[in-house]
């Protein structure tokens, strides 16, 4: 911790006044708004195109006016809204040229995680990693995307962080808003859910083994089959085509 004595008379002044109540509860409302929207979003809940209607988001979350609409700066800031001149903000398209760059860099990043976590891992935290495992079976199981969502998130974080590179963390940690979106979208398609339990099941067993290559192969494999199938999802679409995806 830094130390009073080396800080400026104002620095020091500032760091000994705590936050005022009223100041943390805006603090928390305001992360809570951005939070429950973004959710909104990811989820697609609220779908690309769909216009905000702040009357509406109020009545929902149960917020005034000021938190939504500086919520909503924060999203636009995010990229997952677009503001427009004299119009309500509407809910950011899906990117294909920005999912391809992703499913390049994210595999990149997970496959050497994998490789160093497979490298080091002890019994404790492959049992972790096997817990989040058999809850995303269970949510898929029971039709339940958010909560299989959730465990999901956890169960590459989980991978990311026992690579113990704290620059790899980093990165993966700028680029999660990105990619939760996509991979989540990717999940909709009941043919590719079930097709990412299988490839959840085969790097849980390369980590298992304490097999860099094979782990680090398998999680390329897993971002690359996930996001492309959106890609190709996306493309049908924009062609009026049966999408890939579909496809049982």
């Amino acid at each position: 911790m830094t130390d009073l004595q080396d800080l400026t008379p104002l620095q020091a002044l500032l760091a000994k006044t705590p936050l005022s109540d009223d100041a943390r509860r805006k603090g928390q409302l305001h992360g809570n708004t951005v939070k429950h929207l973004r959710n909104l979003i990811v989820t697609g809940v609220l779908a690309p195109g769909a216009r905000l209607n702040e009357r509406e988001l109020c009545e929902e979350i149960g917020v005034s006016r000021t938190p939504i609409r500086e919520a909503i700066k924060t999203l636009v800031q995010e990229g997952l809204l677009r503001a427009l001149p004299n119009q309500s903000p509407v809910v950011s398209d899906l990117d294909i040229e920005e999912i391809q760059a992703l499913i390049d860099v994210v595999s990149t990043i997970e496959g050497l995680a994998g490789e160093l976590a497979a490298a080091q891992v002890g019994e404790e935290a492959i049992a972790e990693v096997g817990l989040l495992h058999y809850q995303m079976m269970l949510h898929h199981t029971r039709d339940e995307l958010p909560a299989y969502f959730e465990a999901n998130k956890a169960f590459h974080r989980r991978i990311i962080e026992l690579s113990r590179n704290s620059v790899l963390i980093w990165v993966w940690e700028l680029l999660a808003l990105r990619v939760d979106r996509a991979r989540y979208t990717s999940n909709l398609w009941p043919a590719r859910w079930d097709k990412a339990i299988e490839e959840h099941q085969l790097i849980l067993d390369a980590l298992t083994a304490r097999d860099p290559a094979r782990t680090g192969q398998a999680l390329r494999a897993h971002v690359r089959n996930g996001l492309s199938t959106l890609v190709a999802a996306l493309r049908a679409k924009q062609g009026g085509t049966r999408s890939p995806a579909d496809t049982p």
